[in-house]
């Protein structure tokens, strides 16, 4: 009966969704530890990237990154010293092979991707459940996610390590973006206030 098979389908996508998987930031090591790192000696401090850049990595997301655009990037930073190092001003940039710089995304940004509201589009999160949605909105479980692998930390204490993605939006370009590209970060401050060396990071070997 047509009710019956109706009914066990929506029972299998509800058991479905209840066993959606949650979003689980990977545990960071020392940042000089990654093979694409830059270790400030001098200074103490380091950091250290894993682009997330094949579908295999990136199947710890239930948001669709790469189908939205962005490429994640695993930063970790690592402070070696006797003093907090600030990273109120943080600023993470991609340069390509070409030499275009591509600021990674504010949460706003990642939000306006994922609602669609740029483009006016009403098509559905690419996320596993729900698959239906106001215009506009999205969804809690994308917001935690969101929340929980966007790199926040304002601080660095010391002999310590913080760590978090930074979404960098590569929609527009051909290629990889990786080949021949760089990472570049600004806006670490020691306890004095003053900024430390730029960090700068091939992103390949």
């Amino acid at each position: 009966m047509r009710w019956v098979a109706a009914l066990l389908l929506v029972c299998g996508v509800a058991l479905l969704a209840g066993f959606s998987k949650e979003f689980t930031r990977p545990e960071a090591k020392a940042a000089k530890t990654y093979p694409l790192h830059d270790n400030h000696s001098d200074e103490k401090v380091a950091a250290g990237i894993d682009p997330y850049d094949t579908p295999e990595k990136q199947q710890i997301f239930n948001v669709k990154w790469a189908e939205n655009g962005f490429l994640p990037v695993f930063l970790v930073i690592t402070n070696d010293g006797d003093q907090p190092v600030t990273l109120g001003n943080l600023k993470a940039q991609l340069i390509t092979a070409r030499r275009e710089k591509i600021t990674a995304a504010t949460k706003d940004e990642l939000y306006r991707r994922l609602a669609h509201i740029s483009a006016g589009g009403t098509a559905p999160l690419p996320i596993p459940f729900p698959r239906n949605r106001v215009k506009g909105a999205v969804g809690k479980k994308a917001l935690d996610e969101m929340d929980a692998a966007q790199f926040g930390a304002k601080a660095v204490e010391p002999h310590s390590t913080q760590s978090g993605f930074v979404f960098f939006d590569v929609s527009g370009l051909s290629g990889s973006p990786l080949a021949g590209g760089r990472f570049y970060m600004t806006g670490v401050r020691d306890a004095k206030g003053s900024e430390l060396f730029y960090f700068e990071i091939p992103f390949e070997k």
